[in-house]
């Protein structure tokens, strides 16, 4: 499997002591890459890395795989595999990572695989931003504050992923303010033309500025979208709009495509 050389030929002892059963993946996976741009100047702020089988099957593919069991292996193995991709292909941006806060037993033990990972690949830890995983019910806020605040006294960016969506809201907002914040999809689709959903993304972009929190749209897929939440003041853009998931290859956003949404630069 593709983590040996990180855990050895057998798993035991477990990396850290409460994170009980440490089941071997029994599948290989692979990272495909989603552009994240920014408004403000036309740039690709990062890429997001998005899970995907062997063969290119979605993340949801992936994941029913994932016994309980398997869950600590399945994080540590997204990290690293992210990371080794990322770095082959040569990006230079941000690469946001999903992780699973269930899976972090202790987050200084837990995080050194990556940290072992992104020396051994010589990609650089301050382009990395974490975020939760848009499939993960964060059950105890507690436990991922103190992860988030560990991964930032070491330079990571931090994003909550789907906020909104009822796991990620006030509450976790109050306890810990993230670099991202990344609108959930349910509320950015349609936005254009739906003045309540006009009106929560407003005031979720003016709470996200008086907390120094930047805000990130993300399913965006038609222009009227874009065009709505960059006038609420949003920065930073995902979705199919700008560009779908490539499987171990970085998408470009083309000059036209901002041109028709926004005119030539300066306009």
């Amino acid at each position: 499997m593709y983590l040996e050389k990180f855990f050895g030929a057998t798993p035991s002892p477990h990396p850290c002591k409460d994170c009980g059963s440490d089941d071997r993946l029994d599948f290989e996976v692979r990272m495909a890459f989603q552009p994240i741009v920014d408004a403000r100047d036309r740039s690709i702020f990062g890429y997001e890395a998005l899970v995907r089988t062997e063969d290119g099957g979605s993340a949801a593919e992936v994941i029913a795989r994932v016994t309980p069991a398997q869950l600590y292996r399945f994080d540590q193995t997204c990290r690293v595999k992210a990371i080794e991709t990322a770095a082959r292909l040569g990006l230079q941006q941000r690469l946001s990572i999903n992780f699973f806060p269930n899976a972090v037993y202790e987050p200084a033990t837990c995080i050194r695989l990556t940290l072992t990972a992104a020396q051994m690949f010589g990609f650089p830890t301050d382009k990395l931003i974490f975020e939760t995983a848009e499939s993960e019910q964060i059950r105890d806020h507690a436990h991922l504050t103190r992860i988030f605040r560990d991964y930032r006294s070491r330079g990571f960016l931090t994003a909550i992923d789907d906020f909104g969506a009822g796991y990620a809201g006030l509450n976790l907002l109050a306890d810990f303010q993230p670099d991202v914040l990344k609108l959930d999809i349910a509320l950015i689709r349609g936005i254009d033309s739906d003045p309540v959903r006009t009106a929560i993304a407003r005031g979720i972009v003016q709470i996200a500025r008086d907390i120094g929190c930047t805000v990130l749209a993300e399913g965006v897929e038609t222009a009227d979208e874009y065009r709505c939440l960059r006038e609420l003041g949003v920065p930073l853009f995902q979705g199919y709009l700008f560009g779908r998931p490539h499987l171990e290859a970085l998408a470009t956003v083309p000059d036209a495509l901002w041109q028709q949404l926004e005119g030539p630069p300066g306009a």
